[in-house]
C-alpha cells in the first residue's frame, strides 16, 4: 500500500496541477492587421453625405476574459484621411485634425465587457480612452465580432463629437456640415502567440 501512495501521489499531483493550470485565466493577446483593416468615416450635410476611409498603422489588444481587464492601442494615422477631394482632405488636416501637430488618432482600450466566443458570433464593449488632437476622451465602443480559427473579425460602430471635443466646424455658409462624424471599424486579429 505504501509503495502504491509513493507512486500513485506524484502523478496524482501532477494532475492537480495540470488541471488547476487549464482552469487557470490566461490574458487573451491579439494583433490587429493594419492591411486587413478600413476605418470608414461619414459626415452628413445638408446636400450630401462625405465618406472616406483612414489607414491604422498598428494595433493589439490584451484582456483577461474572467475579469475584462483590458490593454493595448489601436493607433490610427491622422493625415491618411481619404474622402475622394485632395482639397477637402488637406482643409481636414490642417484645420480640424491639425495632423501635423497630433499625427496620430489611439483608442487605449482598459476593459472589455460580455464574453468573446473563441468561435461564432459575440457582441462585447471595449472600454477606454480616445486621444485625439491632444486630449483624451473617454468612450465605449460596441463591437460585433466573429470569431474561427483562432481569428477574430470585428466591426465597431460609433460616434466622435468632434465639435464638442473642441474641434473646428469646417461648415461654410452655403456648406453645414454634422457636429459629429460616425466611425465604422472593419478589422481582423489574430491571436499573438
Amino acid at each position: 500500500m505504501t509503495k502504491l501512495i509513493r507512486f500513485a501521489l506524484p502523478i496524482f499531483a501532477c494532475a492537480l496541477i495540470a488541471a488547476a493550470a487549464s482552469i487557470a485565466p490566461q490574458d487573451l493577446a491579439l494583433q490587429f492587421d493594419p492591411a486587413q483593416t478600413k476605418v470608414e468615416f461619414t459626415l452628413g450635410d445638408v446636400l450630401h453625405t462625405v465618406h472616406g476611409a483612414f489607414r491604422l498603422k498598428s494595433g493589439n489588444l490584451r484582456f483577461d476574459p474572467v475579469t475584462g481587464r483590458a490593454a493595448g492601442e489601436l493607433v490610427v494615422d491622422a493625415a491618411s484621411g481619404d474622402s475622394g477631394s485632395g482639397a477637402r482632405d488637406r482643409r481636414m488636416n490642417k484645420n480640424v485634425l491639425e495632423s501635423i501637430l497630433f499625427p496620430e488618432i489611439v483608442f487605449r482600450p482598459d476593459r472589455v465587457d460580455g464574453k468573446l466566443a473563441p468561435e461564432g458570433t459575440s457582441h462585447v464593449q471595449l472600454h477606454g480612452v480616445f486621444a485625439m488632437r491632444g486630449a483624451e476622451h473617454e468612450m465605449t465602443v460596441p463591437v460585433e465580432v466573429e470569431g474561427a480559427g483562432g481569428q477574430y473579425l470585428a466591426t465597431a460602430k460609433f460616434a466622435v463629437p468632434y465639435v464638442k471635443w473642441g474641434m473646428k466646424n469646417p461648415s461654410t455658409l452655403f456648406l453645414r456640415v454634422n457636429e459629429q462624424v460616425d466611425i465604422t471599424i472593419h478589422t481582423v486579429a489574430k491571436i499573438a502567440r
